[in-house]
């Protein structure tokens, strides 16, 4: 007869009772539950704030998307900011990256909204502008996050040292 295995359990035991402690209940927020729920409750703070940077400076049918161009710039640059400061400077509660940099900076900056904004381009028979556009976002924001990174870097750490 084959003798069933007992779980193996990773608690230490207790060597005066020779107990384990009561398992742990794993709830939602316990495990990914809490950064899913900030992730995304930051990507609607972000896309509310991109949706009124819309309704301050709309773009109109056919011109050049000036406001995506600058929401995308800006998001990348306060995300250069951002990273420095939590991964440099501040010791972050493992809440926050989530919520505001890819929560409030994913739903601020658009990559849907660019790809769209590009299509509409070539359709109206604009292809080189919307060529144009899809470099320049690209090296704007490669060149935001950079620049941002490291003027926070040495503004900011090399007064700590």
């Amino acid at each position: 007869m084959v003798k069933a295995q007992e779980p193996v359990c990773d608690d230490p035991v207790d060597p005066e009772i020779g107990a384990r402690p009561p398992a742990r209940r794993r709830t939602p927020l316990s495990g990914q539950g809490a950064v899913v729920g900030m992730v995304a409750l930051g990507g609607v703070l972000g896309a509310c704030a991109r949706y009124g940077a819309s309704l301050l400076w709309p773009t109109p049918r056919g011109g050049f998307p000036w406001t995506t161009l600058a929401v995308n710039c800006l998001g990348c640059a306060v995300i250069g900011v951002f990273m420095v400061l939590i991964t440099e400077v501040w010791a972050a509660h493992r809440l926050v990256r989530p919520f505001f940099g890819t929560g409030v900076l994913g739903g601020f900056t658009t990559f849907s909204t660019y790809a769209v904004e590009i299509q509409r381009l070539v359709a109206d028979g604009r292809a080189r502008t919307g060529l144009a556009y899809l470099a320049l976002t690209l090296v704007a924001a490669l060149v935001s996050v950079t620049l941002a990174a490291t003027v926070t870097r040495r503004l900011v750490v090399g007064r700590q040292k």
